[in-house]
Parts: structure tokens; C-alpha cells; sequence
């Protein structure tokens, strides 16, 4: 898997943080993430709640964290028009996936994020973190939250596909 660039927005993160997968994830896979959701991971929250998942700087640091070319950042949002409905985060990753040439998965649980992989043509590259962190042997500390699991997933491509 590691040859196999994994894009990871900023809820698998700190899902996967949260869950103790990171390091797992990260050490087995090539995981990339895109400028604008580090920003998001070092940002955290504007208030404090229990809830509340740190990532740290060594956390981000174990993912290549990627700048969006400003051609292929043109190129995606003249492909996908609905670009700039898309978080920041999520319009950037999808941006990186449109001028990537080598192969790829894209991890996010964000349903305008999926939804643009299908118009993308994409939608078969998407994974959950459910699977991939199964694909690397990661023992998650605690069940994965429902927008993270494959059920939840295999829902959104079901509705997608069936319009």
C-alpha cells in the first residue's frame, strides 16, 4: 500500500488520531493531505469542547502535505464547477486527485467531498477509514464514529449511483 498515495482530509485525521491509526496509517501508507486541511489540523477548533481532538505537529508531519499547482487547481474547478461549495480542505484534496497521474485513494467521510469524486469520475478511488485502516492491520482503541465506517460509505455511493 505504500506505493498507493492515500489523500486524507482533515476528519480522517482526527479520526484516525483519535482512534490511535494514525501511526499505523502513516508508517504503512504514503498518506498526503493538502495545505489547507494541515491549516485546519493546526488551527483545531475556534472553541473548546470535551470533544476537542489535538493533532499534534509531529501527528501532521507524518503525512506529505501537499500545495495545489495553480493550473491544475484552474483545470479542476473548469472540471467541476460546484468547486467552490466544497470546503477548503476537501475543493484542495480533490484538486491534488484531478492532476495526480500516479494512483491514489481518497479517505474522506464528506459527502459533498464523495459526491464531487463521482462527477470527477473518481468515486471507485474512494475509501473509507474503516478500510483502510483494516488494509494496514490497525487495531483501532474504539469503534469508528458511522461517518467513518464502510456501511456509512457504501450508503452514499448506493445513493449517488442511484441518483
Amino acid at each position: 500500500m505504500r506505493a498507493v498515495a492515500v489523500l486524507a482530509d482533515t476528519m480522517i485525521v482526527i479520526e484516525a488520531v483519535d482512534t490511535g491509526c494514525w501511526n499505523a496509517l502513516s508508517g504503512q501508507c504514503r498518506m498526503v493531505t493538502s495545505e489547507a486541511c494541515a491549516a485546519e489540523l493546526r488551527r483545531g477548533r475556534t472553541r473548546t469542547d470535551a470533544s476537542y481532538v489535538p493533532v499534534s505537529e509531529d501527528a501532521i508531519s507524518r503525512a506529505e502535505v501537499r500545495k495545489v499547482p495553480l493550473d491544475v487547481r484552474v483545470a479542476f474547478e473548469l472540471r467541476y464547477p460546484d468547486a467552490q461549495r466544497l470546503d477548503a480542505g476537501e475543493r484542495e484534496l480533490l484538486a491534488i486527485a484531478f492532476g495526480l497521474s500516479e494512483d491514489f485513494r481518497l479517505c474522506s467521510c464528506d459527502k459533498a467531498a464523495i459526491a464531487a469524486s463521482r462527477s470527477m469520475g473518481m468515486l471507485d478511488r474512494v475509501v473509507s477509514l474503516e478500510w483502510l485502516a483494516k488494509s494496514v492491520g490497525a487495531r483501532p482503541r474504539r469503534a469508528f464514529r458511522r461517518q467513518f465506517t464502510e456501511k456509512f460509505l457504501g450508503e452514499c455511493r448506493t445513493g449517488l449511483l442511484l441518483g
